[in-house]
């Protein structure tokens, strides 16, 4: 933390300090939340046959939590705005309820269990970027979101492995079993860990909603990030759907299809967890992001062009590795951006990378005997992302100035032009 930093902290008598515990827990709590969506993902045929279903019912196991997502994710921004601790706790309870509500119950009951898990989501997600701001000093914020987003991808990763692992449909009832326990888990440390009151919130948090919104979506940086957003998770959520289907007629087996996107998922924790402190300490949030539209579209070129397995596991360590990865570089710079209205900004591009992610899955289902069509509109669409990425498009992303003692910015500041919807951080 920069001397100013510490001074303006010491003048509103707070100690500099940072609670990793919270944030530990908060891991643990979207990690859990993912995991439980995805659970059956891995062994869709073989839940089918265990409740007695269609393949197809199974799919709304995870169809929910888009469409829930949606609806929810601006209201959830606003009440975690105001009454962050509390609304984080009924994220933590709900994703905890759901899942015990799902042992030992027939389709009926899983599904219910799932809805209320699904409703959980944006109380979770949404959070994270707000809490790295109440619990962290600011030099630490960018560590936090990376490692807040890498457990988010790692919750992903964890239902792919332990389905894959717990595959037969006498084990389906320990591989719900076990996601009731690790989310009791984790919502417990979290209830624990937040009494913690963590840093005094701004008067951006008194603002109503709707005005807190028009705030936001004022900014030109946060238009341009929702649109980076649109596009980037909508190819992801599409080749993470049908990725299986689109590479079947090249002879990729579903388990091969499997192990790509296990792969792709894991070079997305790694690259989360790794690579956006370093960008951030050198402002290149810019080029990272023109790198990662470069990079995805050309993977979707490529496979549009020789689909393979070989093929296929090169594109996605390079995708995963890049385009999982700007989720918290975008995260970061909203943070910044929007200061206490963190959570209402971060839920904003939240709802626009499901809504980017219905609408990119649903053209390439319609596609889907035709790969190289379906793979060539996923490159299109993340192609139109481009522009914004110019550094004249995300503005002056560094971080804003600390006031000091006397409230005046301190000069020379290199963000002093542009410090973001949130003002000065103290």
């Amino acid at each position: 933390m920069s001397r100013g930093g510490h001074d303006a902290m010491q003048v509103a008598g707070r100690a500099p300090d940072n609670r990793w515990a919270v944030v530990a827990a908060y891991c643990a709590v979207s990690s859990a939340n993912q995991m439980l969506w995805l659970t059956f993902a891995p062994i869709t045929t073989v839940a089918a046959h265990h409740y007695g279903v269609a393949v197809s019912s199974m799919g709304w196991m995870a169809n929910v939590f888009p469409l829930i997502y949606v609806i929810l994710a601006l209201p959830a921004g606003v009440l975690l705005d105001r009454w962050f601790r509390a609304w984080l706790a009924v994220g933590a309870l709900l994703t905890a309820g759901g899942a015990l509500l799902r042992i030992g119950g027939g389709y009926e009951r899983v599904l219910a269990g799932q809805l209320v898990i699904a409703v959980a989501q944006p109380f979770v997600l949404t959070a994270l970027a707000k809490l790295t701001s109440k619990y962290l000093a600011p030099a630490k914020r960018a560590t936090g979101i990376a490692v807040g987003s890498a457990s988010i991808f790692g919750g992903m990763l964890l239902a792919l492995v332990i389905g894959s692992i717990l595959s037969r449909p006498s084990q389906v009832g320990l591989l719900v079993l076990i996601g009731a326990a690790y989310a009791s888990a984790a919502a417990l440390m979290l209830l624990v860990t937040l009494r913690h009151r963590g840093r005094r919130p701004g008067d951006v948090r008194h603002a109503a909603g709707r005005d807190r919104l028009r705030m936001i979506w004022s900014d030109p940086v946060i238009r341009a990030l929702t649109g980076l957003v649109l596009a980037g998770f909508g190819v992801f959520v599409a080749m993470s759907t049908w990725l299986q289907a689109l590479l079947k007629p090249a002879g990729v087996s579903a388990s091969n299809a499997g192990g790509l996107l296990a792969e792709m998922v894991l070079a997305g924790v790694a690259g989360s967890a790794l690579i956006p402190p370093l960008v951030a300490r050198r402002h290149a949030e810019a080029r990272l992001l023109r790198a990662v539209v470069l990079v995805t579209a050309a993977g979707c070129v490529a496979l549009a062009a020789r689909p393979g397995l070989i093929e296929g596991a090169f594109v996605m360590f390079f995708v995963g590795a890049l385009l999982l990865t700007a989720l918290p570089v975008v995260l970061e710079i909203a943070e910044r951006r929007a200061g206490d209205a963190g959570a209402t900004a971060t839920a904003l591009l939240w709802l626009a990378g499901n809504a980017g992610g219905l609408v990119v899955a649903l053209i390439v289902q319609v596609l889907i005997k035709q790969p190289a069509a379906a793979f060539a509109v996923m490159a299109a669409a993340i192609m139109l992302a481009l522009p914004l990425t110019r550094q004249g498009r995300l503005g002056q992303v560094a971080p804003a100035p600390v006031p000091a003692p006397d409230g005046q910015q301190r000069a020379g500041s290199a963000a002093s032009a542009d410090p973001g919807l949130g003002g000065s951080r103290t």
